[in-house]
């Protein structure tokens, strides 16, 4: 049997970096090449002769005795991580940080207060290594200072990774225009931090390697969206690889945005608009034909909440699409009319869905008035491919109400490819809901839609 002591060099340093990178453990231990290093001279030689092939690197918390560490071991890359809300000082952070050319990424949490200003200040200089930085406070803490326009000497030409979250940046439209391989970019932006949608746009003219983008305005008050309108539409920026899009905030910077961009790869994208008077987004919806992964959705998802109403539209591309849109607003009136509205200048986006589902998920759809009826035909009216419909079991009252309402031609308009609606008529996690018939007031639709020779087939699931 062949002794380890006496393998080569080379076969060494094979076995050492399978030991690092985690595949003799559940998941990489970024310091796991210290026990290496504590068995004899020649491994130690041997780890410290390779450090990047064994990606060598320091860990540091607020709890780690940054000086004494960093006199122990070479000047390795540094990573600088921690929830500093329960640390009782930020000195080690800060220690840590004094070594910009050796910090490869920082990711604190819970900064506030006086912490932050330590912080801000210790990041004033060049970090040219830094690869992947996220900084998030703890609270919405409007007294919290702004970074400053010295924030990482004022570039980041390395950066890959930027989070922000909740804390104000007057400079960073001017700092990300540095960062141009930034691959990933979270922002959520606070009340006091707000970048205007012209700023952003030239932003992500410059990030051709952007693959995921989150974009969050922490105010729940819509933004003005008077310096959306009646500008002139300037040419597209390519965003080539941008795959994943989130964003929460007013209809009106995000029709800005997407109006000005391509992303012809993106398969994910999420949508939060808080409650708004009127829901008008053409651009968005021309913005997502341009996307070759959501060509054609063919299921549709909607689905009522307390205080929210969400629509999913999936896309049976190579890369299985998806488009979310999600409207915070309390009234079941509201949520249903803000979809109608999302969807009415493009109804093109519904044409294609062979499969649509409506669910209601804490929500009280009590209303039975003209209002509803009227409110579900325009809903329902663009899916004219649907084959199948599932409906929960207080949806399926509400839409049977709405479908028996209609009479002679108009019958055969809604819903004319219909083949079969599938109830869930089990009352779920909310046993206090009132229990319809949904079977007979969907039964006189289904009845109608026979005498045209149209059958439709009613299965239920209880």
């Amino acid at each position: 049997m062949t002794r380890i002591d006496v393998l080569p060099d080379d076969v060494l340093l094979t076995i050492f970096n399978l030991y690092i990178v985690g595949y003799l453990h559940t998941k990489p231990v970024i310091e796991e090449w210290q026990s290496l290093v504590h068995v004899c001279r020649r491994w130690r030689s041997i780890v410290f002769g390779s450090p990047r092939h064994l990606n060598l690197r320091l860990f540091c918390t607020p709890e780690t005795p940054v000086m004494d560490t960093l006199d122990v071991w070479p000047p390795l890359p540094l990573l600088i991580n921690g929830d500093i809300s329960s640390a009782p000082s930020v000195d080690n952070i800060v220690v840590a940080l004094g070594h910009n050319n050796r910090v490869r990424e920082v990711d604190l949490g819970g900064i506030a207060g006086p912490q932050t200003e330590k912080v801000l200040v210790a990041m004033q200089m060049p970090f040219p290594e830094v690869t992947r930085l996220c900084l998030a406070a703890s609270t919405d803490d409007q007294t919290l200072p702004a970074v400053p326009d010295s924030f990482l000497g004022g570039s980041a030409p390395c950066l890959r990774y930027f989070s922000l979250d909740g804390i104000p940046f007057p400079g960073l439209s001017k700092f990300l225009l540095s960062a141009t391989h930034l691959v990933d970019l979270h922002l959520h932006i606070p009340q006091s931090g707000y970048i205007s949608p012209e700023a952003m746009v030239t932003c992500l003219s410059m990030l051709t390697s952007l693959d995921k983008f989150t974009l969050i305005f922490q105010s729940f008050r819509s933004h003005p969206d008077s310096e959306t309108q009646h500008s002139h539409l300037a040419t597209c920026s390519a965003l080539p690889a941008l795959r994943s899009f989130q964003f929460e905030g007013s209809s009106g910077y995000l029709e800005y945005l997407v109006a000005r961009i391509d992303a012809p790869r993106l398969y994910h994208f999420s949508i939060t608009f808080y409650y708004q008077v009127d829901f008008n987004i053409p651009r968005l919806l021309k913005f997502i034909s341009r996307t070759l992964t959501f060509k054609g959705p063919v299921e549709a998802h909607a689905v009522f909440e307390l205080d929210v109403a969400r629509v999913k539209l999936v896309s049976q591309t190579f890369c299985h699409g998806e488009f979310h849109v999600q409207i915070r607003c309390r009234s079941p009136a509201s949520q249903l009319r803000s979809l109608v509205q999302a969807f009415a200048s493009s109804p093109y986006h519904l044409s294609t869905v062979e499969d649509l589902y409506i669910d209601d998920q804490g929500s009280v759809l009590i209303w039975t008035s003209r209002v509803e009826i009227d409110l579900w035909w325009e809903f329902l009216r663009p899916f004219v491919a649907v084959k199948n419909i599932y409906l929960s079991s207080i949806i399926a009252f509400h839409v049977g109400y709405s479908l028996q309402e209609l009479g002679g031609g108009r019958n055969l308009e809604m819903l004319p490819a219909l083949q079969n609606f599938f109830l869930d008529l089990e009352v779920g996690p909310h046993p206090s809901r009132v229990r319809y018939d949904q079977e007979p007031i969907l039964g006189q639709f289904v009845a109608a839609r026979q005498l045209f020779g149209h059958p439709i087939t009613i299965t239920v699931s209880r």
